[in-house]
């Protein structure tokens, strides 16, 4: 279990535990876009791009998670580019209290209601198929979804936490927390480390802290799109 596997996670999520979900070939990989719209690249080389733009969505852009803002490569336009944190727990989070709220299971029959909070609470990409990536977990209040987390990108030893939405109706009552701690638990007792990403300056990120994760290193998140040059 190699934490330099962390510095490419969407490439080695997709030929690894995802495998299963991936398109493309060669030096470049795709999850379906109504799963996650994120490609994974094997290196920054013109080939690597060259793959990608082949089998992209027509008139649709990549966006990779790299180390760097790397050079564009030739016949591709640059989108956006910015920084995120990625943050790693490596120690088991403390145990639930007696009294806090039981987290439900989640299913696909309850893709309306995620994708509703998700629209509300605007906590990142999250399609119709998106919860076929992992296990997530909800609240309900009053038999309506309040908070959610789930799983998104898994590779060999590690398992990434995603979808961490509660509607602002809900907050201040700590339901991401107990949600957040209770997928990071069920990671490490399988012996998996959790892993999650977010913006520079989200306030979430102390209450990441808190639960025990600590910044391993800032990853790029780049929006390109090829222009109709590329090989």
């Amino acid at each position: 279990m190699s934490e330099e596997m962390l510095d490419n996670p969407i490439w080695h999520a997709l030929i690894g535990p995802h495998r299963p979900f991936a398109i493309g070939s060669g030096s470049a990989r795709q999850y379906p876009r109504d799963m996650a719209p994120f490609a994974g690249l094997r290196d920054g080389s013109s080939k690597a791009y060259a793959d990608l733009a082949r089998d992209l969505p027509v008139g649709k852009e990549a966006r990779l998670f790299r180390l760097t803002d790397e050079p564009l490569p030739e016949g591709w336009e640059k989108l956006d580019a910015f920084p995120i944190l990625q943050m790693v727990a490596r120690r088991m989070p403390d145990a639930a209290k007696a009294d806090e709220a039981k987290p439900a299971i989640l299913s696909p029959n309850d893709t309306s209601a995620m994708v509703g909070l998700v629209d509300v609470a605007k906590p990142g990409p999250f399609g119709p198929r998106t919860c076929e990536l992992g296990r997530y977990l909800g609240i309900r209040q009053d038999g309506n979804l309040v908070a959610m987390a789930g799983e998104r990108l898994r590779l060999p030893g590690y398992v990434e936490l995603s979808g961490i939405a509660t509607h602002p109706h809900a907050r201040g009552r700590g339901l991401a927390s107990i949600l957040t701690r209770s997928l990071m638990r069920a990671a490490f007792e399988r012996g998996e480390v959790a892993f999650l990403h977010v913006r520079i300056g989200n306030p979430a990120i102390t209450l990441y802290q808190r639960l025990g994760f600590d910044i391993r290193c800032k990853i790029w998140v780049l929006w390109r799109k090829p222009n109709g040059d590329a090989d």
